[in-house]
Protein backbone atom coordinates (compact mmCIF):
# COMPACT_ATOMS: atom_id res chain seq x y z
CA UNK A 1 0.00 0.00 0.00
CA UNK A 2 2.83 2.36 0.93
CA UNK A 3 4.82 1.43 -2.18
CA UNK A 4 1.76 2.31 -4.25
CA UNK A 5 1.89 5.79 -2.75
CA UNK A 6 -1.33 5.40 -0.74
CA UNK A 7 -1.07 6.85 2.78
CA UNK A 8 -2.78 5.14 5.72
CA UNK A 9 -5.54 6.88 7.66
CA UNK A 10 -7.18 6.52 11.08
CA UNK A 11 -8.95 3.36 9.90
CA UNK A 12 -5.85 1.68 8.46
CA UNK A 13 -3.47 2.08 11.40
CA UNK A 14 -5.59 0.43 14.14
CA UNK A 15 -5.92 -2.67 11.96
CA UNK A 16 -2.17 -2.75 11.30
CA UNK A 17 -1.43 -2.23 15.00
CA UNK A 18 -3.71 -5.11 15.97
CA UNK A 19 -1.78 -7.38 13.59
CA UNK A 20 1.52 -6.07 14.97
CA UNK A 21 0.45 -6.85 18.56
CA UNK A 22 -0.75 -10.34 17.66
CA UNK A 23 2.57 -11.16 16.00
CA UNK A 24 4.71 -9.36 18.64
CA UNK A 25 6.37 -7.35 15.84
CA UNK A 26 7.30 -4.57 18.26
CA UNK A 27 10.00 -2.94 16.11
CA UNK A 28 7.62 -2.75 13.16
CA UNK A 29 5.05 -1.22 15.48
CA UNK A 30 7.48 1.53 16.44
CA UNK A 31 8.01 2.29 12.75
CA UNK A 32 4.25 2.55 12.34
CA UNK A 33 4.23 4.95 15.29
CA UNK A 34 6.79 7.16 13.55
CA UNK A 35 4.65 7.17 10.41
CA UNK A 36 1.60 8.10 12.49
CA UNK A 37 3.41 11.09 14.00
CA UNK A 38 4.38 12.35 10.52
CA UNK A 39 0.79 11.97 9.33
CA UNK A 40 -0.66 13.63 12.43
CA UNK A 41 -2.57 10.50 13.48
CA UNK A 42 -0.86 9.81 16.79
CA UNK A 43 -3.61 11.40 18.92
CA UNK A 44 -6.50 9.83 17.03
CA UNK A 45 -8.53 7.88 19.61
CA UNK A 46 -8.30 4.52 17.86
CA UNK A 47 -4.67 4.93 16.80
CA UNK A 48 -3.60 6.04 20.27
CA UNK A 49 -5.33 3.05 21.82
CA UNK A 50 -3.47 0.76 19.44
CA UNK A 51 -0.10 2.33 20.29
CA UNK A 52 -0.75 2.10 24.04
CA UNK A 53 -1.64 -1.59 23.64
CA UNK A 54 1.54 -2.08 21.62
CA UNK A 55 3.85 -0.58 24.24
CA UNK A 56 2.09 -2.33 27.12
CA UNK A 57 2.45 -5.65 25.35
CA UNK A 58 6.16 -4.91 24.90
CA UNK A 59 6.45 -4.14 28.62
CA UNK A 60 7.41 -0.54 27.84
CA UNK A 61 4.96 1.04 30.26
CA UNK A 62 6.95 4.29 30.42
CA UNK A 63 6.45 4.77 26.67
CA UNK A 64 2.76 3.86 26.95
CA UNK A 65 2.22 6.33 29.80
CA UNK A 66 4.19 9.07 28.03
CA UNK A 67 2.02 8.68 24.94
CA UNK A 68 -1.10 8.81 27.08
CA UNK A 69 0.01 11.82 29.13
CA UNK A 70 0.90 13.84 26.03
CA UNK A 71 -2.73 13.78 24.90
CA UNK A 72 -4.60 16.63 26.64
CA UNK A 73 -7.97 15.04 25.87
CA UNK A 74 -7.73 11.23 26.07
CA UNK A 75 -10.89 9.28 25.30
CA UNK A 76 -12.27 6.28 27.20
CA UNK A 77 -10.53 3.84 24.84
CA UNK A 78 -7.13 5.24 25.81
CA UNK A 79 -7.94 5.04 29.54
CA UNK A 80 -9.04 1.43 29.04
CA UNK A 81 -5.85 0.59 27.14
CA UNK A 82 -3.64 1.86 29.97
CA UNK A 83 -5.71 0.18 32.69
CA UNK A 84 -5.88 -3.10 30.77
CA UNK A 85 -2.17 -3.12 29.98
CA UNK A 86 -1.20 -2.52 33.61
CA UNK A 87 -3.67 -5.14 34.85
CA UNK A 88 -2.45 -7.82 32.43
CA UNK A 89 1.14 -7.10 33.47
CA UNK A 90 0.30 -7.73 37.13
CA UNK A 91 0.60 -4.04 38.06
CA UNK A 92 -2.77 -4.13 39.78
CA UNK A 93 -2.38 -1.16 42.10
CA UNK A 94 -1.15 1.03 39.25
CA UNK A 95 -4.20 0.01 37.20
CA UNK A 96 -6.53 0.92 40.07
CA UNK A 97 -4.73 4.27 40.54
CA UNK A 98 -5.29 5.12 36.85
CA UNK A 99 -8.95 4.13 37.21
CA UNK A 100 -9.43 6.52 40.14
CA UNK A 101 -7.78 9.26 38.10
CA UNK A 102 -10.11 8.44 35.22
CA UNK A 103 -13.14 8.88 37.46
CA UNK A 104 -11.79 12.25 38.65
CA UNK A 105 -11.73 13.33 35.02
CA UNK A 106 -15.43 12.56 34.75
CA UNK A 107 -15.29 9.31 32.78
CA UNK A 108 -17.75 6.51 33.55
CA UNK A 109 -16.35 2.98 33.15
CA UNK A 110 -17.68 0.56 30.57
CA UNK A 111 -17.59 -3.22 30.50
CA UNK A 112 -14.01 -3.32 29.22
CA UNK A 113 -12.84 -1.09 32.09
CA UNK A 114 -14.46 -3.28 34.71
CA UNK A 115 -13.16 -6.56 33.29
CA UNK A 116 -9.61 -5.20 33.62
CA UNK A 117 -10.22 -3.81 37.10
CA UNK A 118 -11.87 -6.87 38.60
CA UNK A 119 -9.02 -8.94 37.21
CA UNK A 120 -6.54 -6.57 38.85
CA UNK A 121 -8.40 -6.70 42.17
CA UNK A 122 -8.35 -10.50 42.11
CA UNK A 123 -4.56 -10.51 41.96
CA UNK A 124 -4.45 -8.31 45.07
CA UNK A 125 -7.08 -10.29 47.00
CA UNK A 126 -8.58 -7.13 48.56
CA UNK A 127 -12.18 -7.96 49.49
CA UNK A 128 -13.17 -4.39 50.44
CA UNK A 129 -11.98 -3.15 47.06
CA UNK A 130 -13.74 -6.07 45.37
CA UNK A 131 -17.07 -5.07 46.92
CA UNK A 132 -16.60 -1.46 45.81
CA UNK A 133 -15.73 -2.51 42.27
CA UNK A 134 -18.79 -4.75 42.13
CA UNK A 135 -20.92 -1.65 42.72
CA UNK A 136 -19.15 0.03 39.79
CA UNK A 137 -20.01 -2.96 37.62
CA UNK A 138 -23.70 -2.16 37.98
CA UNK A 139 -23.00 1.38 36.74
CA UNK A 140 -20.88 0.29 33.78
CA UNK A 141 -22.19 0.44 30.24
CA UNK A 142 -21.77 -3.20 29.27
CA UNK A 143 -22.42 -4.76 25.90
CA UNK A 144 -23.69 -8.32 25.55
CA UNK A 145 -20.11 -9.48 24.91
CA UNK A 146 -18.55 -7.71 27.90
CA UNK A 147 -21.43 -8.68 30.21
CA UNK A 148 -20.40 -12.36 30.40
CA UNK A 149 -16.72 -11.36 30.61
CA UNK A 150 -17.52 -9.10 33.56
CA UNK A 151 -19.44 -11.83 35.37
CA UNK A 152 -16.60 -14.31 34.81
CA UNK A 153 -14.11 -11.77 36.07
CA UNK A 154 -16.23 -11.14 39.18
CA UNK A 155 -16.34 -14.88 39.89
CA UNK A 156 -12.56 -15.07 39.53
CA UNK A 157 -12.11 -11.96 41.71
CA UNK A 158 -14.26 -13.25 44.57
CA UNK A 159 -12.62 -16.67 44.32
CA UNK A 160 -9.16 -15.13 44.73
CA UNK A 161 -10.47 -13.05 47.64
CA UNK A 162 -11.60 -16.26 49.37
CA UNK A 163 -15.35 -15.61 49.07
CA UNK A 164 -16.73 -18.49 47.04
CA UNK A 165 -20.18 -17.75 48.45
CA UNK A 166 -20.16 -14.39 46.65
CA UNK A 167 -18.64 -16.00 43.55
CA UNK A 168 -21.53 -18.47 43.49
CA UNK A 169 -24.08 -15.64 43.82
CA UNK A 170 -22.69 -14.06 40.65
CA UNK A 171 -22.58 -17.45 38.90
CA UNK A 172 -26.17 -18.28 39.87
CA UNK A 173 -27.55 -15.04 38.41
CA UNK A 174 -25.89 -15.48 35.00
CA UNK A 175 -28.36 -16.06 32.19
CA UNK A 176 -25.62 -17.50 29.99
CA UNK A 177 -22.47 -19.32 31.09
CA UNK A 178 -19.48 -20.34 29.02
CA UNK A 179 -16.53 -22.62 29.77
CA UNK A 180 -14.73 -19.78 31.57
CA UNK A 181 -17.71 -19.30 33.91
CA UNK A 182 -17.65 -22.93 35.03
CA UNK A 183 -13.86 -23.08 35.11
CA UNK A 184 -13.62 -19.98 37.33
CA UNK A 185 -15.93 -21.66 39.84
CA UNK A 186 -14.00 -24.95 39.72
CA UNK A 187 -10.60 -23.27 40.09
CA UNK A 188 -11.92 -21.09 42.93
CA UNK A 189 -13.27 -24.08 44.84
CA UNK A 190 -10.06 -26.04 44.26
CA UNK A 191 -7.89 -23.11 45.35
CA UNK A 192 -9.56 -23.08 48.77
CA UNK A 193 -9.69 -26.85 49.24
CA UNK A 194 -13.43 -27.26 48.58
CA UNK A 195 -12.91 -30.58 46.85
CA UNK A 196 -16.50 -31.85 46.85
CA UNK A 197 -17.83 -28.57 45.45
CA UNK A 198 -15.15 -28.42 42.71
CA UNK A 199 -15.82 -31.97 41.52
CA UNK A 200 -19.58 -31.47 41.76
CA UNK A 201 -19.35 -28.29 39.70
CA UNK A 202 -17.40 -30.18 37.05
CA UNK A 203 -20.10 -32.81 36.71
CA UNK A 204 -22.84 -30.18 36.50
CA UNK A 205 -20.77 -28.52 33.79
CA UNK A 206 -20.65 -31.74 31.79
CA UNK A 207 -24.39 -32.25 32.25
CA UNK A 208 -24.94 -28.75 30.87
CA UNK A 209 -23.10 -29.81 27.72
CA UNK A 210 -20.17 -27.43 28.23
CA UNK A 211 -16.84 -28.85 27.06
CA UNK A 212 -14.00 -28.34 29.58
CA UNK A 213 -10.66 -26.93 28.50
CA UNK A 214 -7.11 -27.41 29.76
CA UNK A 215 -7.59 -24.81 32.53
CA UNK A 216 -10.67 -26.66 33.77
CA UNK A 217 -8.58 -29.78 34.23
CA UNK A 218 -5.88 -27.87 36.09
CA UNK A 219 -8.62 -26.92 38.56
CA UNK A 220 -9.99 -30.46 38.77
CA UNK A 221 -6.57 -32.05 39.29
CA UNK A 222 -5.70 -29.39 41.88
CA UNK A 223 -8.89 -30.33 43.75
CA UNK A 224 -7.80 -33.97 43.69
CA UNK A 225 -4.43 -32.94 45.14
CA UNK A 226 -6.16 -31.11 48.00
CA UNK A 227 -8.44 -34.07 48.62
CA UNK A 228 -5.75 -36.73 48.23
CA UNK A 229 -8.03 -38.61 45.84
CA UNK A 230 -5.50 -40.53 43.75
CA UNK A 231 -7.94 -42.77 41.89
CA UNK A 232 -10.13 -39.84 40.89
CA UNK A 233 -7.05 -37.89 39.80
CA UNK A 234 -5.94 -40.70 37.52
CA UNK A 235 -9.47 -40.92 36.13
CA UNK A 236 -9.66 -37.20 35.30
CA UNK A 237 -6.16 -37.21 33.82
CA UNK A 238 -7.16 -40.05 31.49
CA UNK A 239 -10.50 -38.37 30.74
CA UNK A 240 -8.72 -35.21 29.67
CA UNK A 241 -6.67 -37.14 27.10
CA UNK A 242 -9.05 -39.87 25.96
CA UNK A 243 -12.48 -38.22 26.17
CA UNK A 244 -11.73 -34.59 25.36
CA UNK A 245 -8.53 -34.95 23.33
CA UNK A 246 -6.67 -32.39 25.45
CA UNK A 247 -2.89 -32.89 25.47
CA UNK A 248 -1.62 -32.68 29.07
CA UNK A 249 0.62 -29.70 29.73
CA UNK A 250 3.26 -29.11 32.37
CA UNK A 251 0.68 -27.90 34.92
CA UNK A 252 -1.32 -31.12 34.57
CA UNK A 253 1.75 -33.29 35.04
CA UNK A 254 2.77 -31.15 38.00
CA UNK A 255 -0.60 -31.78 39.66
CA UNK A 256 -0.36 -35.53 39.06
CA UNK A 257 3.20 -35.75 40.38
CA UNK A 258 2.15 -33.77 43.46
CA UNK A 259 -0.91 -36.00 43.95
CA UNK A 260 1.11 -39.23 43.66
CA UNK A 261 3.94 -37.88 45.79
CA UNK A 262 1.61 -36.81 48.59
CA UNK A 263 0.11 -40.31 48.58
CA UNK A 264 3.59 -41.84 48.92
CA UNK A 265 3.46 -43.36 45.45
CA UNK A 266 6.95 -42.12 44.63
CA UNK A 267 7.73 -44.77 42.02
CA UNK A 268 4.57 -43.85 40.11
CA UNK A 269 5.38 -40.15 40.46
CA UNK A 270 8.93 -40.62 39.18
CA UNK A 271 7.69 -42.76 36.29
CA UNK A 272 5.27 -40.00 35.29
CA UNK A 273 8.08 -37.43 35.36
CA UNK A 274 10.31 -39.65 33.24
CA UNK A 275 7.55 -40.29 30.68
CA UNK A 276 6.61 -36.62 30.29
CA UNK A 277 6.92 -35.45 26.66
CA UNK A 278 8.42 -32.15 27.82
CA UNK A 279 11.36 -31.35 30.08
CA UNK A 280 10.26 -31.18 33.74
CA UNK A 281 10.86 -27.87 35.49
CA UNK A 282 11.88 -27.21 39.09
CA UNK A 283 8.24 -27.13 40.22
CA UNK A 284 7.55 -30.66 38.96
CA UNK A 285 10.76 -32.02 40.49
CA UNK A 286 9.99 -30.10 43.67
CA UNK A 287 6.66 -31.92 44.00
CA UNK A 288 8.52 -35.27 43.90
CA UNK A 289 11.19 -34.23 46.45
CA UNK A 290 8.43 -32.93 48.74
CA UNK A 291 6.89 -36.39 48.59
CA UNK A 292 10.19 -37.90 49.68
CA UNK A 293 10.48 -35.41 52.57
CA UNK A 294 6.91 -36.14 53.65
CA UNK A 295 7.68 -39.88 53.95
CA UNK A 296 10.90 -39.16 55.83
CA UNK A 297 9.07 -36.93 58.31
CA UNK A 298 6.47 -39.64 58.89
CA UNK A 299 9.25 -42.12 59.59
CA UNK A 300 10.97 -39.71 61.99
CA UNK A 301 7.75 -39.21 63.92
CA UNK A 302 7.73 -42.94 64.58
CA UNK A 303 4.67 -43.78 62.54
CA UNK A 304 6.80 -46.23 60.55
CA UNK A 305 9.08 -48.41 62.68
CA UNK A 306 12.46 -49.25 61.15
CA UNK A 307 14.65 -51.92 62.67
CA UNK A 308 18.20 -50.56 63.20
CA UNK A 309 20.77 -51.75 60.65
CA UNK A 310 18.06 -53.15 58.41
CA UNK A 311 16.63 -51.83 55.16
CA UNK A 312 12.87 -51.43 54.91
CA UNK A 313 13.07 -53.77 51.93
CA UNK A 314 14.63 -56.50 54.12
CA UNK A 315 12.54 -59.15 55.78
CA UNK A 316 13.55 -58.85 59.44
CA UNK A 317 11.68 -61.91 60.72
Amino acid sequence: MLRAGVFPDCYTLPIVLKAVCQSFAINLGKQVHSAAVKLGLQSNEYCETGFINLYCKAGEFGSARKLFDENPDPKLGSWNAIIGGLSQAGLARDAIHVFLNMRRHGFAPDGITMVSLTSACGSIGDLDLALQLHKCVFQANATEKTDILMSNSLIDMYGKCGRMDLAYKVFATMEERNVSSWTSMIVGYAMHGHVKEALGCFWYMREAGVKPNHVTFVGILSACVHGGTVQEGRCYFDMMKNVYGITPQLQHYGCMVDLLGRAGLLDDARKMVEEMPMKPNSVVWGCLWKGVERIRSVMKEGRVAKVPAYSLATNSD
